[in-house]
């Protein structure tokens, strides 16, 4: 496995924030002369971005499980090859909202997928690629909930229960105790200006 520490991500579940963080990102890396790619998943490139539409139409048909899983690694295959990939070997920084982690959180946790077959598209995918460091964004699953759903029109994955959320909170938590190499947890309930410091700064610390 390779962490590239040029390879940033920000991960958690619905309404912690994350959006509003990766340009701040972005703003601190110019500011110390990189040139970050900002993109996010499902999504990123012009195939990506039509599976993700797919995927989060809240009035389509809900795809089984599995499907889901090999919609969102047909995606990132192809965000992969198109854009961080080859910002990657051009020497850039890429601030992803949202990588495989989410897979593990969403297709694992919230609709129990097992984490084997997750893992085997994941090698099969990405090689020995693995973000150098990810940003969890923590907050309760009530509050993330009130804020997202306070935002106006919700997509599918917007619209599930609480206790998918919690599923997937517990997955995002339990990966970020087992690599604290590559996690950094951050507290989403404080004020913004707090929270986006300590994004920024969790960010550019392996720099």
């Amino acid at each position: 496995m390779s962490l590239d520490n040029r390879f940033i991500t920000l991960e958690g579940i619905e309404g912690v924030g994350k959006s509003t963080h990766v340009e701040a990102i972005v703003d601190g890396l110019r500011e110390r002369g990189r040139s970050p790619v900002r993109t996010r998943e499902p999504g990123g490139s012009p195939v990506a971005d039509r599976i993700r539409s797919l995927l989060l139409d809240p009035d389509g048909d809900a795809p089984l499980a599995e499907t889901e899983l090999l919609l969102l690694f047909a995606a990132r295959s192809e965000h992969l090859a198109t854009v961080i990939q080859p910002a990657l070997d051009a020497g850039q920084y890429v601030v992803c909202d949202r990588f495989t982690d989410a897979t593990y959180a969403y297709q694992g946790g919230g609709r129990g997928v097992p984490s084997e077959r997750i893992a085997a598209l994941e090698t099969w995918v990405q090689g020995d690629l693995r973000p150098g460091r990810t940003i969890l964004l923590d907050a309760p699953v009530a509050l993330a909930m009130e804020r997202a759903r306070g935002r106006g029109a919700t997509d599918r994955f917007e619209r599930e229960a609480s206790a998918f959320f919690e599923r997937a909170r517990s997955v995002y938590l339990a990966r970020a105790q087992a690599e604290p190499d590559r996690f950094r947890v951050i507290d989403a309930t404080g004020p913004v200006e707090r929270v986006r410091d300590q994004v920024v700064a969790a960010a550019l610390e392996a720099i």
